[in-house]
């Protein structure tokens, strides 16, 4: 009997298992959907299923920079005992050195190897946030990590245009604690500006300020909201006299991405 790939999705669907392993039970079962169903049972296999709707708050983070690229990889589970095995970094830090060197399309080379170990470590894995940034002519890129218990579990990539790598080193150190949201303020989107605005309003209005001052007093605290969010705007960690535009000079930040496990 000849098995179609709809045959395997329809088969991985009901049980949750991986594509391999719908296709083996399958050929096992001459195509038996009922057949092979019980097959993974039996198998251990199925299981798998209730894995995947698990949630995966845990996990670790890789970084790889070679040259003018710098890729961010996370690979996702559900305990930290799981993230910090030795299995589960190293395939981490495989998969980032292969999206630096070829792209974040590469990540799809290694699903029979995270279906393996969701087979064998018995938790939901899964890839989780992947970036991959490249430093054009006159930029520079940079990278940090955090490790905590042999894994990593705050990654950052820069590019910097203007500068050299010691500072785009210092503005991803900087990154790292301070964890901004946005670039810059105009990337902030509209109704989450709108939304803030509304509620310092109201906490103005409830403090019985005057009404003369309200529009000062709003966009005073608009102005701080920003500064926590927006990366320019921030107050350099190893300076708040200045913010981060101020310590950059003339260097611009170009890009940056960063993970932190568990946000």
């Amino acid at each position: 009997m000849t098995i179609t790939a709809k045959d395997v999705m329809t088969l991985r669907q009901a049980t949750g298992v991986g594509m391999m392993d719908a296709k083996k039970a399958l050929e096992a079962n001459n195509g038996d959907m009922e057949a092979a169903t019980q097959w993974l049972r039996v198998q251990g296999l199925a299981s798998a299923a209730k894995r995947a709707d698990r949630e995966a708050g845990e996990g670790a983070v890789a970084v790889v920079r070679d040259g003018n690229t710098a890729a961010i990889v996370e690979l996702r589970c559900e305990t930290d005992f799981v993230a910090k095995s030795e299995q589960f970094t190293t395939l981490v830090d495989e998969i980032a050195a292969r999206v630096c060197a070829e792209g974040e399309g590469a990540v799809s080379q290694f699903q029979e190897q995270i279906e393996t170990m969701l087979t064998t470590l018995k938790e939901n894995i899964s890839i989780g946030r992947v970036y991959r940034l490249v430093a054009g002519e006159g930029e520079v890129v940079d990278t940090y990590i955090h490790q905590q218990s042999g894994r990593g579990v705050n990654a950052v990539a820069v590019v910097l245009k203007g500068g050299n790598d010691e500072l785009a080193h210092e503005l991803a150190v900087h990154i790292a604690f301070a964890k901004p949201l946005y670039l810059n303020r105009e990337d902030v989107p509209a109704e989450e500006v709108e939304a803030e605005r509304q509620t310092v309003t109201e906490i103005s209005l409830n403090e019985g300020k005057p009404e003369a001052a309200l529009p000062k007093i709003i966009e005073g605290r608009l102005n701080g909201w920003f500064k926590e969010r927006v990366l320019n705007e921030q107050a350099y960690v190893k300076d708040e006299k200045m913010s981060v535009a101020q310590f950059l000079g003339s260097a611009t930040i170009s890009s940056y991405a960063q993970v932190v496990i568990g946000k």
